[in-house]
């Protein structure tokens, strides 16, 4: 079943790590970790800017699961459920150069509705540990869905693709039909052939354009686009929300 929206998207300890040559492997093995304050340790230490009570909290629950790759184990950040249900698991994936902080107000409410609920960083964005950083591209997002689902999730889900996400989503479901059981597109921004001339730009020129993506001003400017009539502050907020990456 495929499902279209067009709106804004408004824990355990880690394993161990088994070394094994150049590459290294997750154990089955825990050791208990501490966090010193309210968040974990391993986001930046911007969230402590954060004000909206919301992403602090979705924030809070943040964690990173292993997930094996063919070169080596990602230690990947989600935000897991609560709770099992017996109904099929919805995985929130988010946007370009988001993370699962994306779905701070839609995943409480998904959770107090009795969905057995999960928010996914897609690999290459927010907080998984790239230290030994894997490719990123296509086909490797794909596979390493493909290893957490299966590996942590093991049932046919509802997966959820806002914007550039949906991109995401839809790539999955073609190869790993099986893995899903509804598809639902927010705002899909999918192109059936390609980023045409785009690709062919120089390494430094697409990095540059990225870079600029995240900049301060533009993303404050976004934000007020978005959110008209939002109060400057809680504009200046929510930009920090997506600066914390």
């Amino acid at each position: 079943m495929l499902t279209f929206f067009s709106a804004g998207t408004g824990g355990a300890p880690p394993p161990a790590f088994l070394l094994t040559g150049t590459n290294f492997k997750c154990s089955n093995s825990r050791r208990l970790t501490i966090w010193a304050g309210e968040f974990p340790d391993f986001l930046p230490k911007q969230v402590e800017n954060i004000k909206d009570p919301y992403a602090r909290k979705l924030a809070s629950r943040i964690e990173r699961i292993p997930v094996n790759l063919s070169k080596g184990c990602v230690m990947s950040s989600c935000v897991k459920p609560k709770e099992q249900t017996e109904a099929n698991p919805v995985v929130l994936l988010h946007g370009f150069d988001s993370s699962c902080l994306e779905w701070r107000y839609t995943l409480p409410m998904l959770e107090d509705a009795g969905l057995e609920t999960w928010a996914v960083d897609i690999l290459g964005w927010g907080f998984s540990d790239l230290g030994r950083l894997p490719s990123c591209d296509v086909a490797s997002k794909r596979d390493h869905l493909y290893q957490l689902w299966s590996t942590h999730i093991k049932r046919p889900m509802v997966l959820v693709g806002p914007s550039l996400g949906s991109a995401v989503a839809i790539d999955f479901s073609v190869k790993y039909p099986e893995a899903v059981d509804r598809l639902v597109l927010i705002d899909a921004s999918v192109y059936a052939e390609g980023t045409g001339n785009l690709a062919t730009l120089p390494k430094a020129v697409a990095y540059a354009g990225v870079y600029l993506l995240k900049s301060l001003p533009l993303r404050l400017y976004a934000t007020s686009l978005a959110f008209n009539g939002l109060p400057f502050s809680t504009c200046i907020d929510w930009t920090n929300v997506s600066l914390t990456l």
